[in-house]
């Protein structure tokens, strides 16, 4: 295999890497809004989660173990 041809599928394989991950890219930024969109979940608070990392700060969101137990014991 020659120099040129090596150098062609490095090129071919390079646009084709960049348009996948423009693609990926692009997915996620979709499923971000369709998530914030619908309410399942609201990115904006974490938005300001690095300035407000005290430990006197206000929690963004509350997990509930009594629910995560529940859901393990039933599911054994």
């Amino acid at each position: 295999m020659s120099v040129e041809t090596m150098r062609e599928l490095q090129a071919y394989g390079y646009f084709i890497l960049l348009v996948a991950m423009v693609v990926l890219l692009y997915g996620y930024w979709f499923h971000l809004k369709k998530s914030e969109k619908a309410g399942r979940r609201d990115y904006e608070q974490y938005s300001k989660l690095a300035l407000n990392d005290d430990l006197s700060d206000e929690i963004l969101e509350n997990v509930s173990t009594d629910n995560d137990n529940a859901k393990r014991s039933v599911e054994k």
